[in-house]
């Protein structure tokens, strides 16, 4: 979808006395105002509609499953709803390295293989 270009207007914008330049100053807020009110309407409409989508993905995948099990629909949502038990954690070795400091310079330095190019070059040439 191509958006129009937008030209301001210039020059009434330059010519405009202070009160017109107040109420076009309003009315572009206003516009906005109503924009951003249509833009939070289709997120919410956008994410109610993907939510319903992967519920249906989700029976599709679980499918096998749930005929298996014959749990009465509230239950089986409920199960769906309920956060999972959190993992176990995992022992930690006794081997960690430290990483590098963030802004270590661990590189290589740069010229080194740009040299080496170069000569390779003149070299064949």
């Amino acid at each position: 979808m191509a958006l129009p270009k937008i030209v301001p207007p210039l020059e009434y914008l330059r010519q405009a006395s202070p009160a017109s330049l107040q109420s076009f100053e309003l009315s572009r807020l206003n516009h906005a105002a109503n924009l951003r009110r249509e833009i939070s309407a289709l997120i919410d409409q956008w994410i109610q509609e993907s939510s319903e989508a992967m519920l249906a993905r989700w029976v599709l995948d679980q499918r096998n499953s749930l005929h298996e099990s014959r749990l009465p629909t509230s239950d089986l949502f409920q199960t769906f709803l309920d956060p999972a038990p959190a993992p176990k954690p995992q022992p930690i070795s006794a081997e960690i390295l430290p990483a590098p400091p963030r802004f270590a310079d661990s590189r290589r330095p740069v010229s080194t293989s740009l040299e080496s190019k170069s000569q390779k070059r003149r070299s064949t040439a």
